[in-house]
């Protein structure tokens, strides 16, 4: 496979004229393989014994660590896709993979995508959720790890097994052999809880690796770039998640085209988990596809106890080149001191997922000493739509250039709060994007309804604006605006204000039900440490900061910290429950029903419910009450 962008490019991507000149040869001319696996076994047999992979034991700089080469990644691929083969998984079958960030991850997630469909889940899902998925998908392996302290992961899998009728085998990867203490693939009995469901096997994973094929995939298939690759799932917050169906053209055009922005060689620290699309492919396939070494921080990545204390120690020690990393990680490793020298290897810094705090950039970069490159990207379009090219000049603010050979275009909103024409030059707009990475849809068809905006558009929900120099300014999302008495208030002006506030941490704003004007701006911050400031008294002193009279706050709640998404972005619904329990509770005092407790809550069929608890003589006003909202009340009567 050659290696662009000095084969194929002739320079990295640095503006937008770039791009165009790259896309004046059709990818289809370029592009070298169309599947993940051809992608993947080109890297590994050009730099066999290149360390591809170390995972990194525990939080600290100095701990040990469990290596591998690009040859032993190879054979661990062909074992893990035949020992599949061997468990019935073909072209369209799902593996459901329930692991942490471990090298077997990685085994997995790519040796399921060779034989089958790999489907990473997250596991801080409840058994439920998870189960819901598999059925959906219509696993029937389960790769998951096996007992282990402190992980409750394999009881969710026994409990998925027996829920998702669909599962047939479920492999126990054991955590002593994933961490480099199990000598050998010797077969061990299956520990802990087992399946009572009839027809469910359980197998040892390494005993199975062991005793399969590692040369070459023995079922003989070559994936096609149509194939479905991949099942990664959105979202799982506000009801059941949505099921993003990959294909190997996706994933493999990803891996090939960023390349062209930097092919270099890097030492990738690890942090984000592998079940979303940045662990996978930007510390994954993207990563192998340049020769690169991929540092994964613990198991349980930016999570573990001590990696983010010893962050910039691990940098130093691996001599690491760049990482990505959402905002919340990059606000609290601005806190932490760099060693004596600071960290001269340190090229860049890659941030996306989430909008980045102009205040959160400019403490990060006095700190660390190095640009951050922000990027936008999601799961429908594989992963990247924009960058800030590493390897030119990024424009704060911004999350940069599109993709080669990837349209960006922006519609206008209408009245109705859908996309229309296409946006005037200048006006933000709902951001929709078409090419070789944005999905064909999701699993489910009900969930496809209204996400094409017109001739293969996918409609992000985001909002932007492109400049001159094709560089686009995110402008929040439109599910995310607060409208108050019909106008739009984006959410970020206010908080930007806040995160600008020298004692504040991290903020965020959402819209708190009104009856009067449906929504009215509140926000949440946390404050920085040892500091002791009120939410009236921040109030008062960003007012004059928030450029919309509109948009500033009625209310600013103070919390020990916010909370966050399994990859550590904010996590907007719950925020949303928190001001509808503060409405509520304030509606029913007012009205002589303070002896009624209320409590928000998601439920995936019916949205935001309020469970209403009090004595029996209070339900009809209570529920009546609460029905003046968008909820939907349950009642429970107290015990007299």
């Amino acid at each position: 496979m050659p290696n662009p962008p000095s084969d194929a490019y002739a320079a990295p991507i640095r503006t937008i004229a770039d791009v165009e000149r790259v896309e004046r040869t059709p990818w289809q001319e370029r592009i070298p393989a169309q599947d993940t696996y051809s992608m993947l076994r080109a890297a590994c047999q050009r730099w066999p014994h290149r360390v591809a992979l170390r995972l990194l034991l525990a939080g600290a700089a100095d701990a040990p660590v469990r290596s591998v080469c690009y040859d032993e990644l190879l054979q661990g691929v062909h074992r893990t896709a035949n020992a599949l083969h061997a468990c019935g998984v073909r072209r369209d079958v799902a593996v459901a993979i329930l692991l942490p960030n471990i090298v077997e991850g990685h085994f997995a997630l790519w040796g399921a995508e060779a034989a089958g469909v790999a489907s990473p889940i997250n596991p801080l899902l409840d058994p439920g959720y998870i189960a819901r998925i598999c059925a959906e998908t219509g696993a029937q392996v389960l790769v998951a790890l096996g007992p282990a302290p402190g992980s409750d992961i394999w009881d969710k899998a026994v409990d998925v097994t027996e829920q998702a009728a669909s599962v047939h085998t479920l492999l126990q990867v054991d955590l002593a052999a994933a961490l480099g203490h199990r000598a050998g693939g010797a077969a061990q009995e299956p520990r802990g809880r087992l399946p009572r469901r009839a027809g469910v096997r359980v197998l040892d994973f390494h005993a199975a690796l062991a005793a399969a094929d590692s040369t070459e995939l023995a079922c003989g298939r070559r994936p096609e770039g149509k194939d479905p690759c991949a099942y990664f799932h959105t979202g799982g917050t506000t009801g059941y998640p949505k099921i993003a169906v990959h294909r190997h053209l996706n994933e493999s055009f990803l891996a090939w085209v960023l390349q062209a922005f930097d092919d270099r060689a890097q030492v990738m620290l690890a942090g984000l988990p592998l079940f979303h699309v940045n662990g996978a492919l930007i510390t994954g396939l993207w990563a192998f596809c340049t020769g690169s070494e991929v540092v994964m921080l613990t198991p349980g990545g930016y999570r573990t106890p001590g990696v983010l204390d010893h962050f910039w120690g691990i940098a130093r020690r691996f001599d690491a080149t760049t990482f990505s990393a959402v905002p919340t990680i990059l606000a609290a490793l601005a806190a932490k001191p760099l060693p004596e020298g600071g960290i001269p290897s340190l090229r860049h810094v890659l941030c996306g997922a989430a909008p980045l705090p102009r205040q959160v950039a400019i403490d990060f970069e006095r700190a660390a000493g190095v640009h951050i490159h922000e990027g936008y990207g999601l799961t429908e379009g594989t992963c990247v739509s924009t960058v800030n090219p590493p390897c030119g000049e990024r424009q704060p603010g911004s999350v940069g250039i599109r993709l080669p050979y990837q349209e960006l275009q922006l519609f206008a909103l209408g009245a109705d709060a859908k996309p229309g024409g296409s946006a005037q030059p200048g006006e933000a707009g709902v951001i929709a994007i078409r090419g070789p990475n944005v999905f064909a849809g999701y699993l489910r068809e009900r969930d496809n309804r209204d996400i094409w905006i017109a001739d293969g558009w996918f409609n992000t929900g985001d909002l932007g604006r492109i400049g001159a120099d094709g560089r686009l300014t995110l402008c929040g999302r439109a599910k995310d605006l607060i409208i108050r008495g019909g106008h739009n208030i984006d959410p970020s002006m206010i908080e930007d204000a806040l995160n600008a506030h020298p004692s504040v941490a991290l903020a965020a704003a959402v819209g708190q039900p009104d009856r009067n004007v449906g929504e009215l701006p509140v926000a949440y911050v946390a404050v920085k440490p040892g500091v002791a400031l009120s939410g009236d008294a921040l109030r008062e002193e960003v007012r004059g900061a928030i450029p919309e009279r509109a948009a500033v706050p009625v209310r600013i709640e103070v919390l020990p910290s916010l909370p966050l998404t399994a990859i550590g972005k904010v996590s907007k619904p719950h925020l949303r429950l928190l001001a509808v329990d503060h409405v509520l509770r304030e509606a029913l005092f007012d009205s002589g029903l303070g002896h009624v407790r209320a409590r928000a809550r998601l439920c995936p069929e019916q949205g935001t419910v309020v469970d209403l608890t009090g004595p029996a003589e209070a339900r009809s006003a209570a529920i009546a009450l609460a029905g003046l909202y968008p909820v939907t009340p349950h009642w429970q009567e107290t015990n007299p």
